[in-house]
């Protein structure tokens, strides 16, 4: 369950954006009544019969892609933190850093006056560095400065733990994003390329005219950005093979890397960058690499400038004037089907809370998230771990060697829950440069982002901080993170209808139950089990084992790959370990429900529908389908419990009902 993330290879992730929460400790939960229940679809339709009602009355907000469970919980904190603001602000008191740092920030933001009166001035030095590059002598000469200060370039280099050696940070070498979200768009007449690309292209133009380039000029460097854009396509992974982290790990000598390009001196880069050349980097696409000098040559150093300035312009243009950032969210609209942009209040406050995420989190967390309920949530993934833990001693498919070990994997797992301890240190480095001192909005988000990559890029070599978060404690989300086996459940996810005091157990153990059950399975999903208990890409399962478990999430592919939706189907593959962890998750939180005196499995099998509560515009829908690794929310609530034997009992489904599945179908692997 992916979210927007730090780390490359971040998994877990209950759901695939951010979302947030309000109040931590358990407001009344917003549980469907008896009334909202359409009980004559319990047996035919889940989610229908607990959603369905709901959704033929629910409107989409004219700035979401979406509206139900998540999005009003992120609507809520939203609403919560800027009135507090508002209030902070009108008191004039004095806060300590980065507190302070943070509201200046969120000053900058604020004001669209200034930010308009400046146009595009603050951009054009940007633009114009990259127009007077004349060839790779000279691109060469400025690439370390380039590098550092962030601008879009053909590759890339950033650094995380080695992934076989999991306690130093290790040099990985990345590469370029595409106009469109995926490589299938640009694949076989994809009939979402004629309907997306000229909204880009319309939009870029209109970007760089903003820019004062003369019409004629727009429409000639996006033409040629495009013609860029498209020899890079073929050559990275789309979502369903980034989606196979076995793949990922493929280490080189740097020697041997830098020969992949002609034109880019790959060893002068990292000297100037790293003090030397490391002796090796990890490559998570070998392809793009083994083809780079065909991609990046003379004959394509035009577009590839051209490329840098459409992808300049457009990423600053949210932090420019107004008019740069309803046209620069122009394309994001069109994908997601928004009617409209962000509002400009929260618009502001999305980027001060971007770079200051730790510390609204640490404001968010000591304010509104109680102590009885981080107790009551460490006691119930602490009851889901000994029933994780009884499966796997009981467990008949695995050979004794292969259960010890997972067992030692699920031992070593680490807990986190509500917030981190400190503040990441990195936010403490953003110092604000006010309008008054002749700072701008632009300038300060760009020395940030300079500050941010000297940050990761000293962290080479040196050893990894395990007890970093990679998330706010403000998220309505939680994480499994491979390489350091740990689960982590942020503040904002504590609260209804995941969990609320106010709920029954069970009702608890169909929402927050299942999402710690489901981060513990992420250690043993398909990617998760090539992890070792110290998080170390280390196979530690027998021969036969791997190859039964393999044949089992064969099985949850074909579970789910083809199953229509919102006018395509679901791919499988690119969903099988997020469908393997809701499997687990549901399962394991279903019988620790039944270990409670009070259990009432009717009601955790309505919160679990009710988590996935979902109405979406089409386009969304779509998007999702095409590079989201979670299977779509209303086939995450349905096809799920379909698996188990329980579900068959509490709702007395039987052969003919919509929710029947064949006993030899259904796939039961933790």
């Amino acid at each position: 369950m992916c979210a927007e993330i730090t780390s490359q290879f971040y998994e877990g992730g209950f759901i695939l954006n951010i979302f947030k929460a309000n109040t931590a400790d358990g407001g009344q939960a917003d549980q469907p009544t008896e009334d909202s229940i359409d009980k004559s679809l319990l047996k035919d339709d889940l989610y229908q019969a607990v959603n369905g009602r709901w959704e033929k009355t629910a409107e989409i907000p004219a700035d979401h892609s979406s509206t139900g469970g998540f999005m009003d919980l992120n609507d809520n904190i939203d609403k919560q933190l800027m009135s507090d603001l508002d209030d902070i602000i009108e008191e004039k008191k004095q806060y300590d850093a980065p507190f302070s740092e943070f509201l200046k920030l969120y000053a900058l933001a604020r004001n669209y006056k200034k930010r308009d009166a400046d146009g595009a001035d603050p951009l054009k030095p940007y633009l114009e560095k990259i127009e007077n590059i004349t060839n790779f002598d000279d691109l060469n000469e400025q690439l370390p400065e380039l590098v550092k200060a962030g601008y879009p370039l053909p590759f890339g280099f950033w650094v995380e733990p080695d992934m076989k050696n999991t306690q130093v940070n290790a040099l990985f070498a990345s590469v370029p994003g595409l106009f469109l979200p995926d490589r299938t768009y640009y694949e076989n007449n994809n009939p979402a390329y004629q309907q997306l690309m000229p909204v880009f292209t319309k939009m870029a133009s209109q970007l760089l005219i903003l820019a004062d380039y003369s019409s004629s000029e727009a429409d000639e460097i996006v033409e040629s950005a495009k013609r860029f854009d498209a020899k890079i396509a073929p050559n990275v992974k789309s979502a369903e093979e980034s989606a196979d982290y076995s793949k990922m790990y493929n280490p080189q000598k740097f020697a041997y890397f830098s020969e992949s390009s002609s034109h880019i001196d790959f060893m002068n880069l990292a000297d100037a960058l790293f003090g030397h050349a490391p002796e090796q980097l990890i490559v998570t696409q070998p392809k793009f690499y083994e083809r780079f000098d065909g991609l990046i040559n003379s004959d394509t150093f035009t577009d590839m400038k051209n490329w840098m300035l459409v992808n300049t312009v457009r990423s600053a243009s949210g932090y420019l004037s107004e008019e740069f950032r309803q046209t620069g969210s122009v394309f994001s609209r069109a994908l997601s089907g928004k009617k409209e942009a962000t509002p400009q209040k929260k618009a502001a406050f999305y980027l001060a809370e971007g770079i200051f995420g730790q510390t609204i989190g640490d404001y968010y967390a000591k304010k509104y998230f109680g102590p009885k309920a981080k107790a009551d949530v460490e006691h119930m993934v602490k009851n889901m771990i000994n029933v994780y833990k009884n499966r796997l001693s009981n467990n008949t498919w695995l050979g004794k060697e292969t259960r010890e070990k997972a067992i030692l994997k699920l031992d070593k797992l680490a807990l986190q829950v509500g917030y981190p301890d400190h503040i990441d240190q990195l936010e403490y480095k953003f110092k604000v440069t006010p309008e008054n001192d002749g700072g701008t909005l632009f300038d300060n988000m760009s020395r940030f982002g300079e500050i941010t990559i000297e940050d990761t890029f000293e962290k080479l070599g040196k050893p990894v901080d395990r007890t970093k978060w990679e998330m706010s404690a403000a998220t309505v989300n939680a994480y499994y993170e491979p390489f350091k086996n740990i689960i982590v459940f942020p503040a904002a996810i504590l609260q209804a209808p995941f969990y609320s005091l106010k709920q029954s157990s069970s009702q608890n153990y169909g929402g927050i139950g299942a999402v710690i059950a489901h981060e513990i399975s992420h250690a043993f999903d398909n990617n998760g089990s090539l992890f070792d208990e110290l998080g170390n890409l280390n196979n530690w399962w027998t021969k036969e084992d791997h190859e039964y478990f393999s044949k089992l999430a064969d099985k949850m592919i074909k579970e789910f790959d083809g199953i229509p939706f919102a006018g395509g189907k679901v791919n499988g593959k690119l969903t099988v370990s997020e469908n393997i962890a809701d499997a687990g998750g549901l399962s394991c939180a279903n019988e620790a429900a039944k270990n409670e005196e009070d259990y009432n499995l009717y009601d955790f099998f309505i919160n679990w529908a009710k988590v996935w509560r979902m109405k979406a515009t089409e386009q969304y829908k779509q998007l999702l389908l095409n590079i989201d690794v979670h299977a779509p929310a209303e086939l995450r609530a349905n096809v799920q419990v379909k698996n188990l034997d329980d579900f068959y009992k509490t709702f007395d489904v039987k052969p003919g009902d919509g929710m029947y599945m064949e006993p030899g179908e259904r796939v039961k692997i933790w």
